[in-house]
C-alpha cells in the first residue's frame, strides 16, 4: 500500500521524504490557506519536492468551472492529480479532464454508489473519507471493504485511496482490506513510527552499553 502525506506544509513533506516514508501528497484548500503563501509557487513547489502524485482541489463549482481550474493545475507539473467533489457537477468534470488525459482524484467520497459512479466516469483516485463517516457512528472502513469488493468484480482501474485517516488502526486496517493507498497527516504519519516496547527497548540497551568500561566501547578494526 502506498502512503501519502496530506499536508500542504513543504517542512512535514521534506521531513517524511527523508524518511523514505511517503509516496505522494495530497492538498486541499484548508491545507493551502493555513500556509499563508501564494498559492502556484507553494503547489508548484511542493510538486518538485515529491517524487509521486499531488492532488490538488478544485474550488469551483460547476463542471465548466472545474474543468478550466484542472487544466490550469495539470500545466503546472506531471505530478498534479486534480480533485474534484463527488457532485453531479464534479462527476461531469471528471469525465471531461479524463478525456484529456488529466488524472483526477474524486473526493469526498461517502458511499459505495459514489464510488460506483466515480469509477464509471474514470476517476483516477477515489477517495472515501473513514474518519468523518466514523465521526457519525458509521462504519468508515466497511466502506472501503465495500468499494474494494466492487471495484474488483469489474474492470475498474480506479485506485482507492484512504482520506480523513484519524490514527495508526485506520491505516492497518486499509493495508489489510487491499487499499491502494493511505493519506494521511503528519500526525498520524509519526504515530506509524512510535512504540512504547521499542522507546523501552533503545533505552535499555544504551543503558548497557554505557555501563561497559570505555577501553571495551573503542570503535577499532583490526586487520591481519
Amino acid at each position: 500500500m502506498k502512503i501519502f502525506l496530506d499536508s500542504a506544509n513543504l517542512q512535514e513533506i521534506k521531513e517524511a521524504i527523508s524518511w523514505g516514508a511517503i509516496d505522494g501528497v495530497t492538498t486541499n484548500p484548508s491545507l493551502v490557506a493555513k500556509e499563508r503563501r501564494e498559492f502556484f509557487p507553494l503547489l508548484k513547489e511542493i510538486c518538485a519536492t515529491v517524487n509521486g502524485p499531488v492532488s490538488m482541489e478544485t474550488i469551483a463549482r460547476d463542471a465548466a468551472g472545474m474543468v478550466e481550474e484542472g487544466r490550469t493545475f495539470a500545466k503546472l507539473h506531471p505530478n498534479i492529480v486534480v480533485k474534484c467533489p463527488l457532485t453531479k457537477e464534479g462527476l461531469k468534470a471528471t469525465r471531461q479532464l479524463t478525456s484529456e488525459k488529466i488524472r483526477v482524484n474524486v473526493t469526498l467520497c461517502f458511499s459505495a454508489t459514489q464510488a460506483l459512479l466515480a469509477a464509471k466516469a474514470g476517476a483516477y483516485f477515489i477517495s472515501p473519507f473513514v474518519g468523518r463517516l466514523d465521526d457519525i457512528s458509521s462504519d468508515g472502513m466497511g466502506l472501503i471493504r465495500d468499494i474494494k469488493t466492487i471495484y474488483g468484480n469489474y474492470p475498474f482501474s480506479t485506485q482507492i485511496l484512504v482520506a480523513s485517516i484519524r490514527h495508526p488502526l485506520h491505516v492497518v486496517e486499509a493495508a489489510r482490506l487491499g487499499a491502494d493507498i493511505a493519506t494521511m497527516p503528519f500526525s498520524v504519519l509519526e504515530a506509524l513510527v512510535k512504540h512504547p516496547l521499542t522507546d523501552a527497548g533503545l533505552e535499555r540497551f544504551l543503558k548497557d552499553w554505557d555501563q561497559l568500561p570505555a577501553e571495551a566501547k573503542a570503535w577499532k578494526v583490526t586487520t591481519r
